[in-house]
């Protein structure tokens, strides 16, 4: 059986789900700052990001097999994008939240010895609300109305269902005895 905490890391020529990952941050961030709420119901407002916040981490995961712990390298580059293009607060926002989900990932990534499709689950389950509660609070500072139940529910949903989906092909096909 093969282990995340096997940390060398996945090196290929080509660092896709890194590059992406630095990619993703500043876009999800930025877009925070100008995306429309969206009423479903009345009282029930969200914004439509919250729902593809969760590529994020799961591509986080991908990324941290490709360059083990040099992902932090790559979430602080993404970072200092994130504050160029949507300011400082936002950035400290977002790295606040990361460096918690980050922390729950390592620990779950380097300390226990689940399969990697269990690991990819519970550290979303775990870091989701932390991370949206996180960037919600500061993304409020910037512009009201996003420390929500809908957008929490929202953001919580789209990290777990990117989760979920990782998760069953992660276990179909790459964990495969």
């Amino acid at each position: 059986m093969s282990t995340y905490a096997d940390t060398s890391p996945k090196r290929t020529p080509w660092i896709k789900y890194t590059i992406l990952y630095v990619l993703l941050i500043p876009f999800i961030n930025w877009s925070f700052t100008w995306a429309p709420m969206w009423e479903l119901l009345p009282g029930w407002a969200f914004n439509p990001v919250t729902i593809v916040t969760g590529l994020v981490l799961v591509v986080r995961d991908f990324a941290q097999r490709e360059v083990g712990h040099w992902v932090l390298v790559a979430m602080a580059i993404a970072l200092v994008l994130t504050a160029l293009a949507a300011g400082p607060k936002l950035a400290l926002a977002s790295g606040g939240a990361f460096a918690i989900a980050e922390l729950v990932d390592w620990a779950l990534f380097t300390l226990t010895k689940y399969r990697l499709s269990t690991r990819v689950l519970l550290s979303s389950a775990i870091a989701a609300p932390l991370d949206t509660t996180i960037f919600l609070y500061g993304a409020e500072m910037i512009r009201p109305d996003q420390l929500t139940l809908p957008n929490i529910t929202m953001s919580i949903a789209g990290k777990m269902l990117g989760a979920i989906v990782i998760w069953w092909i992660v276990k179909s096909k790459m964990e495969k005895s």
